[in-house]
């Protein structure tokens, strides 16, 4: 979808998704973009945690819970899709510091979570998002996230 197109309450589907993230299986953790309001700096994106998901095979077998690194990972993509709609379509956004994390409650396989980042901070260089990760409502992971923004050719 064109940076210039109205994105204003978009849905943006797996395939969508892969043409803005480089992450590929197992590393994509945003399976559908719910919403996006340029204007107001949000993005509302969703993961649905499956069994099959690979990290439950050590994390942990008997309770499987999803690790909260992956968990804050999905987030900064769900921000990383919001930098890139933003207009930086030739850059993608780099993971570059989380600060006050917190982890709520565990994710477990049938979940889905729903991705929140409200745009704290947008400029040429990078960006800072308030990202919030819920299950049924609630909060399950919430952190401060910031991106560097680097050239797509050295990705």
């Amino acid at each position: 979808m064109p940076a210039s197109e109205s994105t204003q309450h978009k849905i943006l589907d797996v395939k969508e998704v892969i043409k803005i993230l480089p992450h590929r299986y197992p590393f994509l953790l945003v399976d559908k973009v719910l919403d996006v309001d340029l204007e107001n700096g949000n993005i509302t994106a969703q993961k649905c945690v499956t069994i099959n998901e690979a990290f439950f095979q050590g994390h942990f077998p008997g309770a499987p819970i999803m690790p909260g690194v992956l968990i804050l990972e999905a987030l900064a993509q769900a921000g990383g899709v919001l930098l890139h709609l933003k207009g930086n379509v030739d850059k993608i956004a780099v993971l570059l510091n989380v600060n006050n994390a917190k982890f709520r409650q565990p994710v477990r396989p049938g979940d889905v979570l729903t991705l929140h980042c409200q745009g704290i901070l947008f400029t040429s260089k990078g960006g800072r998002v308030k990202a919030e990760a819920r299950v049924n409502d609630k909060i399950a992971v919430e952190a401060e996230i910031g991106f560097a923004l680097v050239d797509k050719s050295l990705i």
